[in-house]
């Protein structure tokens, strides 16, 4: 009595199971050009700040399909790092070129922090630039309890710009300092010496370097043109800029930025989201250091949305 609707429910199983993995509509593939899972395209050349990818050597080659296919297979999370492109750039790039740091840089801080100015890594780095508590210090941060500048949108920028000159002027070029960003700048001449090579694409280093640079030739390709990767997105759908903010200085002995906030019409959600180097709700100031401030305005959270004109 049941075989004839087993027999059918099977025929139906195999007939759906033909049309899902092995015809799948062509309509669907030429709408969504990564509807199924394909090699990205590649270009002919690339280069990082300036300096020749080598394309032509197979490892070179292999090691970027790698990074391209990652970025464009984890959907949400470098999806969301491109809808931030328009918020953070804007911020990023005149630092950068106000030091003189190759602008794809921009792309090294996309692998770093997905563009999250709150991003913490597990080993405890912070930021959009992910600098470590020691490293930070380094470079002229103030690291504190209550207050970080690390999530300081501007000021870890310039740190980071300096960070990459640094490593630039030590090692001889902009991709050598990339990877340092990654390893250390110790750690990368260490690995150059031993190996008797000063080009980064002839270096052997530890994989999580090596894959390093790929993640972020993977963005420089990706970011201006998502669509050809397989992220469609409309112009209005960019995160627009938070720009709607006055500033003001703060110096008080003992702070209370929820206090602070209410008295300059906002709240303390809004307050951190304009300061993320503000960690906590209150902040002994002991030494009395000045805080610039950004207040949201009256309308700061109904800005509009991202325009064809923002798209990076």
């Amino acid at each position: 009595m049941k075989i004839p609707y087993i027999l059918a429910t099977l025929a139906l199983f195999c007939s759906l199971s033909q049309t899902a993995v092995g015809q799948v509509p062509r309509t669907l593939v030429e709408r969504d050009p990564m509807a199924v899972v394909r090699i990205a395209p590649l270009p002919a050349r690339l280069d990082f700040a300036g300096e020749a990818v080598p394309l032509e050597n197979f490892d070179t080659r292999e090691n970027l399909i790698r990074e391209v296919e990652v970025t464009c297979y984890m959907h949400s999370r470098s999806l969301l790092t491109l809808l931030a492109t328009t918020r953070y750039f804007p911020i990023i790039e005149p630092i950068l070129e106000q030091y003189g740091v190759p602008n794809d840089f921009k792309y090294l801080c996309m692998a770093e922090s997905g563009l999250d100015p709150e991003a913490r890594s597990t080993a405890g780095a912070g930021g959009l630039w992910q600098f470590l508590s020691a490293t930070g210090k380094e470079q002229g941060l103030f690291v504190s309890t209550g207050v970080d500048e690390r999530y300081h949108i501007e000021k870890s920028t310039e740190a980071a710009c300096k960070y990459l000159i640094d490593a630039k002027n030590r090692l001889g070029s902009w991709t050598l300092a990339a990877a340092a960003y990654n390893a250390g700048v110790a750690s990368v001449r260490t690995r150059m010496e031993k190996q008797g090579v000063t080009n980064y694409y002839n270096l052997y280093l530890p994989e999580e370097t090596m894959r390093y640079l790929f993640r972020c030739l993977s963005f420089k390709l990706v970011t201006p043109n998502p669509l050809a990767y397989g992220f469609v997105i409309a112009p209005g759908e960019y995160y627009a800029p938070l720009g709607d903010y006055r500033e003001i200085q703060v110096n008080d002995a003992a702070i209370d930025w929820s206090a602070l906030a209410e008295k300059n019409g906002t709240n303390y959600k809004m307050l951190r989201k304009l300061n993320p180097w503000i960690r906590d709700y209150t902040y002994t100031n002991s030494a009395r250091r000045t805080f610039t401030l950004k207040i949201p305005n009256a309308g700061f959270r109904h800005s509009p949305g991202g325009s064809s004109e923002s798209q990076p």
